[in-house]
């Protein structure tokens, strides 16, 4: 997309002429497939690495156009939000020591990276999900200022007609709403490339289909968003609702998803492509100056860029590619389900795996995709996505562990797949290493995140436990170690970091007890018996704050009231409490408490309540706050 001078697809007559461009495109691939004019005879492999970059607090930045600047290198590009980068890996055939080169060529591009954010006091992480990430890395402030991200913004959100919805329920559920695409951006990928060869093309799309669910069990990552532990790879629910284009009339309909894993097996790659244009509206145009059919007539090999930027706003987790190096045209298969990190090397053995696999196809599934149930399979990737390792999958019929899925069956099929192509035993030996270390030991990317947050949360605040374990995640990745060999975050490694705690809504309490308006004292009085607590904001039905009421004053009003025992909460509480907003200063809302002599502070957004600070929360942090500045000191 970003080759391209985009326009929004509105304009009835542009449109009409780019719908045009987009049917000759569909009919050219067809005509090229026929012409056996598509690469063949060799495999290339490939990679785009998103990653993360945080101040030196850990959190999100907002430099990444000027780190790129900086950097100068035509392998990275921007990314939609302000805290990540993206780097294009050159393609390399597969064979030989493939995967250590690229490794090694991506470990580079990193380096180069890594010393244009230190300019900044910046630095890199690779994960799915940034778990520092909080709700101010999601407003607009964060977007990358690119007219395509802006227009990308405004037409998915003008398509579904109403905010953005999230609700994905794990071990914590997170239920909101919101006004923009940016939750998008807190996913971070690793997108493998492999080249297929043309005739053998429906085949292996469906055989990665296949494989999605066993391979993306064993390379979860990104258990965490907002502190709240959700799925295993938490970025496929994400990305799926962050740009849904569908408001809440269509559900019943079955429109299909932008964000899709599909609905069958495909027969062709043209097959793929007309069911995208049938089944999802145009969001972008081009001023395209050539007819892909006209192009092929003068035996020229056509860009299909109508095509290639319809499919660019489709994003399927295992997407067909069309591509040209050095004027001859090829397709892959792109895997978009990997996600970022946490090591380099885990990124590679992700892509050695899915390789191995890719090149050893059971020949009993060739042609063959009919006897195989696609609601299976489909099944496999979403309970993969939910429970990772830990998950159960179906297989040649049979439900079996994914760990033992992989570990019996997938590893010796991966290995014979790369020996088959004369990739190095001891690239080979390395990186499969790593798959097995992680089925073996139940210890992905995400179980170690899951484990050592909830160790971290014993002692620390939510907000604290992410900063720490981002920052704890960096460190591990800088002594080489893949994931696997990982020890679980201690508290004495966050007690080294430099917290900072700036605004009310990363140490406000959000796990809540609320009174009713309507509820009777003596019932508000045995709740903040039963829970210990001294201060129960009161709400409406709708969830805004009407009073706050504290434990003296509810004793003191049942004392003296004759009424007592008929008295409601709306009767007792402070009908006008002081409030604070979530994204004021914490040290105001500390001073805002010793000036007015409250002990309790509810913060409120448009009216609604939504978390609290009471004296003892101040009083830590405050005491916090000193230690690191007498550190510093």
């Amino acid at each position: 997309m970003g080759e391209l001078v985009l326009s929004i697809a509105k304009d009835p007559e542009s449109r009409k002429l780019f719908l045009k461009h987009l049917l000759h495109d569909v009919e050219a691939i067809e005509r090229m497939l026929d012409g056996k004019m598509f690469e063949s005879g060799v495999t290339r492999i490939g990679a785009e690495q998103e990653f993360c970059l945080v101040d030196n607090h850990f959190k999100p930045s907002l430099h990444a156009l000027e780190i790129l600047e900086k950097i100068n290198d035509p392998h990275f590009t921007p990314e939609l939000a302000r805290y990540n980068l993206e780097i294009n890996l050159d393609p390399l055939e597969l064979k030989g020591n493939c995967f250590s080169k690229m490794e090694e060529n991506l470990k580079s591009l990193l380096k180069k990276a890594e010393n244009a954010a230190e300019s900044f006091n910046e630095k890199i992480i690779l994960t799915g999900i940034l778990p520092s990430i909080d709700y101010r890395a999601v407003q607009l402030k964060y977007m990358t200022p690119k007219p395509r991200y802006e227009a990308l913004a405004n037409i998915i959100y003008e398509l579904r007609g109403e905010d953005f919805e999230l609700n994905i329920s794990g071990v914590d559920e997170l239920i909101l709403s919101h006004n923009n695409i940016l939750f998008e951006a807190c996913n971070t990928s690793f997108q493998c490339h492999l080249q297929i060869e043309p005739d053998q093309f429906p085949d292996m799309y469906n055989w990665a289909q296949m494989l999605s669910g066993p391979v993306l069990s064993v390379c979860a990552n990104s258990p965490l968003l907002l502190g709240r532990q959700l799925w295993a790879e938490t970025r496929i629910p994400l990305f799926q609702q962050s740009i849904d284009t569908r408001g809440k009339g269509y559900h019943l309909r079955e429109r299909e998803q932008r964000v899709t894993f599909g609905n069958r097996w495909i027969k062709s790659v043209a097959d793929v492509y007309k069911n995208d244009i049938a089944r999802h509206t145009l969001l972008f145009m081009t001023d395209i100056k050539k007819d892909s059919l006209e192009q092929l007539e003068k035996g020229r090999i056509p860009k299909l860029e109508a095509l290639r930027l319809h499919n660019g706003t489709i994003y399927k987790w295992n997407r067909p590619c069309y591509g040209i190096s050095d004027g001859i045209p090829h397709l892959r298969i792109e895997n978009r389900y990997l996600p970022s990190g946490p090591t380099v090397d885990d990124e590679i053995a992700n892509l050695a795996f899915w390789v191995g696999l890719m090149n050893n196809m059971p020949k009993q599934f060739s042609n063959n995709w009919n006897e195989i149930s696609f609601e299976e399979v489909k099944e496999n990737f979403y309970k993969a996505a939910m429970w990772g390792i830990q998950s159960g999958m179906i297989w040649d019929g049979k439900l079996m562990s994914a760990r033992a899925l992989i570990l019996e069956i997938l590893l010796p099929m991966a290995r014979e797949g790369l020996e088959a192509k004369k990739v190095d035993k001891k690239d080979i030996d390395k990186y499969l290493a790593m798959i097995e270390g992680r089925a073996e030991n139940y210890a992905t990317g995400s179980r170690w995140i899951v484990n050592s947050y909830r160790k971290l949360k014993k002692k620390l605040e939510r907000d604290e436990s992410v900063v720490a374990l981002t920052g704890i995640m960096y460190s591990r990745r800088l002594t080489g170690e893949p994931v696997y060999k990982w020890k679980i975050a201690e508290i004495e490694e966050a007690e080294q970091l430099d917290m900072q705690y700036d605004i009310v809504r990363n140490i406000m309490s959000t796990d809540l007890i609320t009174a009713n308006e309507n509820d009777l004292a003596q019932l508000v009085l045995k709740v903040m018996e039963w829970r210990d607590i001294r201060h129960l904001p009161v709400e409406d039905n709708r969830g805004n704050l009407k009073g706050i009421i504290t434990k003296k004053r509810l004793l003191r009003y049942l004392e003296d009231s004759e009424t007592g025992e008929l008295a409601i909460a709306a009767d007792v509480m402070d009908k006008d409490p002081i409030t604070i907003g979530p994204d004021e200063d914490v040290k105001f809302a500390i001073l805002l408490m010793i000036d007015k002599k409250i002990s309790s502070l509810p913060v409120v957004d448009n009216g609604e309540l939504i978390g609290i600070l009471t004296d003892n929360d101040t009083a830590q942090i405050w005491q916090k706050m000193k230690k690191r500045s007498n550190v510093k000191n």
